[in-house]
């Protein structure tokens, strides 16, 4: 059973009510984040129940010394974690000298949770009685800023609803925080100076080992039915802790308002010496712009966000509001400002898989971004990876590699493996083909191809030497072979031939082959320069080209499909509609040993290769795959659904697009797999972006233009979006009835739909 807690809005998540069972769930579900830093859905009072705390720092992160029962050469020394920051937005609040704890209180009331994604802000509202009988109202409402990357704000009020009260508000700075994700419980920050200065206070601190200078800021003022109460606080310090105390009465009826601003500077971004004086700026200017003020212009900044990356459907709320709530947290996430950073799996929201970047990034992300932003900001998460080279030749070198083959990473923070689970590191070799396949992907989108002489070729190059020393000749099949690897389905590891790696690599090694052809030709200068750091020879490049044309590939004639490796037909194929329900999900009911014995599939393996290249085959054989593997399919993976329903929606199997379309969108929403309360699936939620564009839009570059072939749901009344294509804007509309498309722009455009050759002029509607 899903959870069902949350209220279809088209444009807020909304709980009502509250629930202790609820809190962990609602922290990660109402996460903000503004690119620069995020933080769970904590309460700012008190609360003695159970509850994950959580507030991050983009590009901060500990180097957690791996944990394994047993070493292995090559074995990545630490699991990069993103640290649980110093907390900013407390506040205790005591009521006639009781503590404000919702676990504790007598009654809770009117409890309102309301993440409003249009303007980007976060409110909670209740009524509560606490042991000693007072009664009270309290409506917090937060944010942070856009404008301001380093700021967060919060307005605390509390309107006494029996009689007058005794109030005092603590806000508060602790960097006494522990990560709830540690290998060895190691001491994260060291915490050098803690100081209260009137209305503010400051908390300078370092990480262990990494050495990241941070300033953890405070401003607060007090407010009496919204005029400002002229008082100074009486401030409280301790070894890691520094709060501010007001005191005051308040009638029955009366509202008083803490209003807050906290955030960090760092020193990824200013000098260590400074970080005080550059919290000062900011509070400067946040005082200067006042709550409201900020409030506002948040609202303006979030209206241009969704000017561009907007889905609507129209004719079901819970759809619109799956889309919404991932366009959201992937905004939230990652901006495009900063070409150091990139998209963790739970983004700000949680600290499962350590905060780093993943496959899922090429793979899944740079689309949204391409096409939802400026084309620069893919160009960013392109040039992360050049950034890392050196890093993964290294990473190569450490498993036995050489002569510049490079393997870039599982997870890094900073181009180092990180990743410390062995069947991953060592064996889920894939990645280093979604790594490529982003350079091509960005190119054929863009039209950019600047991008590969001044780096891409040297990362192609890395990652063919890789190819052509990975594989092995097999003398019994006369073929080169791939060993020991892991899919995308991790379900299956240790295994040899798997297709979707095999068909990877050769596909890298002959684009690499191509690109070198065509950079030769036309970057003469690049080519010299690449051909003399990189010491490429004619005779590598022959190697690769014989490898390339004699990689095997498992493949059943009884089936008619390529095998996913080479023995899955020995497993015994039972089908997951005739699993007992009662043992899913399998990767929570079963043994490790049964799952690898077991047929089944996490997410699309043989499939995601149907997917990327889709071109490569026909719609037949992409019917025939789909059919032998989606009914082993469990889908535990996030990165599942959003695969199968646009291969669904390409079939014209509108309701198993669409059944699919709901799984990934409310994947955290519904809590599918029992996991949310770790943290949201921020990758996975570009995948729905695309089950939406690539899926039911049919988006597609085809011979170096837009193509489509749109379908929608027969539950939806329409649906439209917005894409950013060469620097130019198209939305498309679809119904039942007919497909628009309006082009912004100066020159007209022709596209492909349903095939047929379509010219768009600008500001003019086009119908088919």
């Amino acid at each position: 059973m899903n959870q069902d807690y949350i209220i279809a809005d088209e444009w807020a998540i909304i709980e009502e009510g509250f629930e202790r069972e609820r809190v962990e769930s609602s922290e990660s579900l109402f996460s903000l984040g503004n690119g620069a830093m995020g933080q769970r859905a904590n309460f700012e009072e008190q609360y003695t129940g159970q509850t994950f705390q959580g507030s991050y720092i983009a590009g901060v992160y500990y180097p957690d010394k791996t944990r394994v029962g047993w070493w292995k050469n090559g074995y990545p020394e630490y699991f990069a974690k993103v640290l649980n920051a110093p907390n900013w937005i407390g506040i205790n609040v005591l009521v006639d000298g009781e503590p404000l704890d919702l676990n504790t209180c007598k009654a809770v009331e009117h409890y309102r949770r309301e993440l409003n994604m249009r303007e980007g802000w976060y409110r909670r509202s209740f009524e509560a009685t606490l042991p000693g009988g007072a009664r009270i109202a309290v409506n917090a409402t937060r944010f942070l800023s856009f404008e301001l990357d380093e700021l967060g704000a919060i307005s605390y009020e509390v309107t006494p609803l029996r009689g007058e009260v005794s109030l005092e508000f603590t806000p508060y700075l602790d960097s006494g925080i522990t990560n709830e994700d540690s290998n060895w419980d190691d001491k994260f920050w060291n915490t050098t100076d803690v100081i209260a200065d009137g209305k503010q206070a400051f908390i300078k601190a370092h990480t262990m080992k990494t050495h990241f200078d941070t300033c953890t800021y405070m401003q607060s003022r007090l407010f009496l039915q919204g005029k400002e109460v002229s008082q100074e606080p009486e401030p409280t310090k301790e070894a890691l802790w520094v709060g501010h105390t007001y005191k005051t009465k308040v009638k029955k009826g009366e509202r008083a308002t803490l209003q807050k601003f906290g955030g960090y500077t760092v020193s990824r971004n200013h000098d260590p010496e400074t970080l005080m004086d550059a919290a000062r700026k900011v509070m400067k200017k946040a005082d200067e712009i006042g709550f409201q003020g900020l409030l506002e212009r948040q609202a303006q900044a979030w209206a241009e966000i969704w000017e561009m990356s907007d889905i609507t459907i129209e004719g079901d709320v819970r759809a619109q509001q799956g889309i919404r709530f991932n366009i959201f947290h992937l905004n939230q996430t990652y901006t495009g400002k900063d070409s150091r950073l990139n998209i963790g799996p739970k983004g700000f929201t949680g600290e499962k898989y350590g905060g780093s970047t993943y496959w899922d990034t090429e793979a899944y992300c740079i689309p949204f971004y391409m096409a939802t932003k400026d084309q620069e900001v893919a160009r960013k998460l392109l040039k992360y990876r050049f950034n890392h080279l050196d890093k993964a030749i290294e990473n190569a070198r450490k498993l036995g590699f050489k002569d510049g083959a490079a393997l870039y990473p599982m997870v890094t923070m900073n181009g180092e493996e990180c990743h410390n689970e062995w069947e991953i590191t060592f064996e889920e070799i894939h990645r280093n083909g979604a790594i490529a396949f982003a350079i091509y992907n960005y190119y054929r989108y863009t039209g950019d191809y600047s991008y590969i002489p001044e780096m891409g070729l040297e990362v192609l190059i890395g990652i063919a030497r890789f190819w052509k020393q990975r594989a092995t000749f097999s003398e019994h099949k006369k073929k080169y072979v791939i060993l020991g690897v892991t899919g995308p389905n991790e379900y299956e590891n240790n295994v040899n031939n798997n297709w979707y790696t095999n068909y990877l690599a050769q596909w890298c090694l002959r684009y690499t082959l191509e690109q070198l052809l065509k950079v030769k030709d036309g970057y003469r200068e690049e080519y010299d320069r690449i051909i003399g750091h990189t010491k490429l020879t004619e005779k590598e490049t022959s190697a690769w080209k014989k490898v390339a044309d004699n990689l095997y590939f498992p493949y059943s004639e009884e089936h008619g499909v390529y095998l996913q490796q080479d023995n899955f037909l020995d497993k015994e194929l039972i089908t997951v509609e005739n699993l007992d329900k009662s043992q899913r999900p399998i990767n929570q009911k079963w043994s490790w040993d049964r799952i690898l014995r077991s047929p089944y599939i996490k997410q699309a393996d043989t499939l995601q290769g149907f997917y990327i290249f889709e071109d490569h085959f026909t719609l037949e054989e992409l019917e025939r795959h789909f059919d032998f593997y989606e009914p082993f399919t469990v889908h535990e993976s996030s990165l599942s659904p959003c695969v199968h329903s646009i291969q669904a929606a390409k079939l014209d199997r509108m309701e198993q697009a669409y059944t699919f379309y709901l799984r990934t969108s409310r994947l955290d929403l519904d809590d599918y797999n029992k996991e949310v309360k770790e943290g949201l699936h921020i990758t996975s939620m570009a995948g729905t972006w695309m089950s939406i564009v690539e899926g039911f839009g049919g988006m597609r570059i085809l011979n170096d233009k837009l193509s489509f072939t749109p379908r929608i749901p027969k539950n939806w009344k329409s649906y439209s979006f917005k894409i950013n294509f060469r620097h130019r804007i198209l939305k498309v509309t679809v119904s039942h009835q007919k497909t628009s498309f309006i082009l912004d722009g100066k020159e007209e455009m022709s596209i492909r739909v349903n095939g047929e050759r379509l010219v768009l002029k600008p500001q003019l509607m086009a119908e088919v």
